[in-house]
């Protein structure tokens, strides 16, 4: 293929990714979106297997095939509460995949007497580095988010010490290979192993509930070593592929900083959720208001406004067709069912938004925090199913609370309020709910799909 019909074509492509990140942006247009990128994607693909000959079609057919046999398999049944475990597995194959690549481009170089111009040089020692530190976090990230450790933040003395020292030693290396063509192999080996054991040790100290922020800084860092690695073996589509995921990754992660109220070195070395959080403010002596699913039922029968706060579990409950539902005969009533989502809600970025288009609920009624929270004063009843952290009133009131001056959904601002759980359990921060308690407050209890199934046919019967 000539030259410039390859430019012209990897520049297509780099146009459709930057229209699929645009239309990605909005829920009405994320599914265009999405398949113009992939289209772009294919392009890319297909223009340098047609100008590259390093393996044989055979070999590339064959891991197109594996690979896209285990996506489709993965996407058809990796269940929703196990998508952000899935998102933190990807990142790390794309951070793995960036370091073999550089390491290939390495290790061919090295044997055949070969050296990189400077800029390649530097742009590789980072494709290593980032590379390995992402397969690992992400590693650590997906074990923490599986519960096959523990999701609590895991501290040690001299922890940040150790972080800085490896992180210079690494730099330290990293030059060294820059500087000195001719440096032994035993450099490159030890580049790669302190980046994964960076990769370890940055994130263990990261608590559950700043995942969705670590997923998207992970995903981040797999662009940039992406991006490093385009520089290394000059193909420019890959470099602007890279550099989008990795502002947008960072982008997304400053967005959901500002919904916690904290900042991004707060939440990568603050240690949040080492151990139960610790409010001065106590739950002793106080009550809660217990309801049944038929007094839930008659109090959205006839609300004129509802405010549904989806949460971590109802993805567990599996039960987002069951609300849809719910609002479908409210709504049939002459109701008004609106969503209100918050931006750290669930296990990853946009996982409540994910979750409710799958049941198909319109975009138009998906309503970001800023703009919702003002309507829940004139709200007959908020509805919060399996939410904790993201309604609690002490981080508006008690000073002595973990997420105080988090911003959270008013949603002890409505008229009524139901919280739909399986028990009194605090959330992520491990401290009180004090919407629990409150006077309006009625606590319904169990599992969520079971009990929303109760209330859609008490509606339906509701005369």
């Amino acid at each position: 293929m000539p030259l410039a019909l390859t430019k012209l074509a990897y520049l297509l492509a780099a146009v459709c990714f930057i229209l699929g990140l645009k239309w990605l942006a909005s829920p009405g247009t994320a599914v265009r979106g999405n398949r113009v990128s992939g289209v772009g994607m294919l392009i890319a693909i297909l223009v340098t297997l047609a100008n590259q000959g390093i393996l044989s079609y055979t070999v590339i057919a064959a891991g197109l095939v594996v690979g896209g046999g285990l996506g489709l398999w993965m996407a058809r049944t990796v269940k929703m509460t196990a998508m952000p475990q899935m998102v933190a597995l990807l990142n790390g194959l794309g951070g793995g995949a960036s370091l073999l690549v550089g390491g290939a481009e390495y290790l061919i170089s090295h044997a055949e007497g070969r050296t990189f111009p400077v800029d390649s040089n530097i742009a590789l020692q980072f494709t290593l580095l980032i590379g390995a530190l992402t397969l690992t976090g992400s590693g650590i990230a997906f074990a923490k988010l599986q519960e096959m450790m523990s999701g609590r933040a895991i501290v040690f003395p001299f922890q940040k010490a150790l972080n800085a020292a490896l992180g210079l030693v690494a730099l330290g290396l990293a030059y060294w290979q820059v500087s000195d063509p001719n440096s032994p192999l035993w450099a490159f080996g030890a580049l790669i192993a302190i980046g994964l054991l960076l990769g370890i040790l940055l994130v263990i100290p990261i608590g559950g509930a700043d995942m969705p922020v670590v997923i998207s800084l992970l995903n981040s860092y797999s662009g940039i070593a992406a991006a490093m690695t385009g520089f290394v073996i000059r193909n420019d589509v890959l470099i602007i592929a890279g550099a989008l995921v990795g502002s947008s990754g960072i982008i997304l992660s400053q967005i959901m900083c500002k919904a916690m109220n904290r900042s991004l070195a707060n939440v990568l070395f603050g240690a949040f959720g080492a151990a139960a959080g610790a409010s001065t403010k106590s739950a002793e002596g106080l009550t809660v208001r217990q309801i049944t699913a038929d007094d839930a039922a008659i109090q959205l029968a006839y609300a004129q406004s509802v405010i549904v706060v989806p949460g971590y579990g109802l993805a567990v409950a599996q039960a987002q067709h069951l609300v849809r539902e719910l609002a479908d005969l409210i709504e049939k009533r002459g109701g008004v069912v609106k969503y209100a989502i918050h931006p750290v809600a669930g296990r990853m970025p946009g996982h409540m938004n994910v979750l409710l288009a799958e049941a198909n609920v319109p975009y138009d009624k998906l309503i970001e925090m800023d703009e919702i929270n003002s309507e829940f004063e004139r709200t007959d009843v908020a509805l919060v199913i399996g939410a904790n952290d993201v309604v609690n009133p002490g981080a508006r009131t008690d000073a002595s609370s973990p997420i105080y001056g988090m911003p959270i959904l008013n949603a002890d601002l409505a008229k009524g309020i139901i919280v739909m759980k399986r028990g009194m359990g605090s959330g992520f921060a491990g401290i009180e709910n004090e919407l629990f308690y409150n006077p309006k407050t009625g606590m319904l209890f169990g599992d969520a799909k079971a009990t929303l199934q109760k209330l859609v046919q008490e509606i339906k019967v509701v005369s």
